[in-house]
């Protein structure tokens, strides 16, 4: 069974990019469920200030491989299934928490977009939208405090999605393709 993390930046595509995974058979783990079970327990608005406040409290509390950590049961229960795609994995710690766990059997999926065409698809998107500020500061506090770039730069595929819905879905479909013949 395997497990495929995809990663990326904010607005690159990497939610697409794992529903895609999900309609072909994966089991979709969305590491973003225990910040928004968080920020819901405490009875606060889904924002990007409390998302953020959310996920440092879990990292300070739990260490940097968090969500990898906290969602291990569910990736192992799922795998009793069907292979995994890990929605939002974020920290290099948490890729090498995922790598240990599961070897060779655990792979990434970058999705890369410039920064101008991430900045528009946040400001538009119809669930938690961002103005330019959030992101650029977003962008900022996952490069410099959650070292999001290490599991992007360790890819074993990258993803370009500059364009359109359907040249994503190309790019996907190919990668899927390449897992599976590694069967």
């Amino acid at each position: 069974m395997k497990v495929v993390s995809i990663v990326g930046m904010p607005g690159a595509g990497k939610s697409e990019v794992a529903r895609m995974f999900e309609a072909s058979g994966f089991i979709r783990v969305r590491f973003g469920d225990i910040t928004d079970d968080g920020v819901k327990k405490r009875g606060l608005e889904l924002n990007e200030d409390n998302e953020r406040r959310i996920r440092e409290l879990l990292r300070k509390e739990h260490g940097m491989a968090a969500y990898a950590k906290l969602n291990l049961p569910r990736i192992d229960s799922a795998l009793k299934h069907a292979d995994v795609v890990i929605d939002g994995l974020y920290s290099w710690e948490e890729y090498t928490f995922l790598k240990a766990n599961y070897g060779d059997e655990f792979h990434v999926v970058a999705v890369w977009a410039s920064p101008g065409t991430r900045y528009a698809r946040l400001a538009a998107r119809p669930s938690r939208p961002l103005t330019l500020e959030e992101a650029v500061s977003r962008d900022r506090a996952e490069i410099e405090n959650v070292n999001k770039g290490g599991p992007i730069a360790m890819a074993d595929f990258t993803i370009i999605n500059e364009s359109s819905l359907e040249n994503l879905r190309q790019g996907t479909e190919k990668v899927i393709s390449k897992l599976r013949w590694k069967e």
